[in-house]
């Protein structure tokens, strides 16, 4: 954010699909979005966001129509997309476009100070979709079909590079996140499963028998086989291997 900067495209509404959810909350070509549940929009970018990951969930969306403030609800729709080199991935959709032209985009500055929080903000924003993707798969409102491996890794880095340098980064800053936090998770043989002994032995005064351990580092790796299966199976589907 210090060295490229960060283009923002305004948050206003171009167009709006017919027999769309947006249509159905009586969005109108024009209109500003300012918040989604109270969360500040200042981009049409951040309002992609916050839809993308919150289908079937009812918003409530600040917008300014003809100078004016006002209230409308609406409740994105699951539907299944795919981007420029074919990857399909099912979000959320209003059914909202933006014309995306050198007059309707600018390029916002950054102090290191003013990147670093800005940075920590967007670290934040991946750690709560992930776990928040994570939870709607075990709560059934998510396939784990998503999740992906080494395989996919490879395949999304050589679409992301033929882009350009900065897209590189952003997804080489991505993979740190997302690696950092599945080593965090209380899982034994990986580094939160050492934090979870460690709080145990806090709460205990002492640590876990070596059998306890033996036994929580099989289960551990039980775990960590299963998902490196399970996401390297979604590779092979992907490519129709299988």
């Amino acid at each position: 954010f210090s060295v490229f900067g960060r283009t923002v495209l305004e948050p206003m509404v171009d167009q709006v699909a017919p027999d769309s959810a947006a249509a159905e909350a009586e969005f109108q070509p024009g209109d500003v979005v300012r918040s989604i549940n109270g969360d500040a929009i200042e981009s049409f970018s951040d309002m992609q966001r916050i839809v993308s990951v919150s289908a079937g969930v009812r918003l409530q969306i600040e917008i300014e129509r003809n100078g004016q403030p006002l209230t409308l609800v609406a409740v994105p729709r699951m539907q299944e997309i795919s981007d420029n080199f074919g990857n399909k991935q099912r979000i959320g959709l209003l059914g909202l476009s933006r014309t995306s032209t050198g007059e309707n985009r600018r390029l916002e500055r950054f102090s290191v100070p003013s990147a670093f929080v800005l940075a920590v903000k967007e670290t934040w924003f991946f750690v709560a979709r992930t776990m928040g993707y994570l939870y709607d798969v075990v709560a059934g409102r998510q396939a784990a079909d998503q999740l992906g491996g080494p395989i996919q890794i490879a395949q999304v880095s050589g679409q992301v590079a033929s882009v350009g340098l900065l897209a590189l980064i952003n997804l080489s800053a991505v993979l740190s996140i997302s690696i950092g936090l599945l080593n965090l998770f209380p899982i034994p043989m990986l580094d939160g499963g050492h934090l979870l002994y460690y709080g145990i032995e806090g709460l205990r005064g002492r640590p876990l028998s070596e059998r306890a351990q033996e036994f929580g580092f099989r289960i551990g790796l039980m775990i960590v086989l299963g998902l490196m299966i399970l996401a390297t199976w979604n590779d092979l589907v992907r490519l129709q291997v299988l």
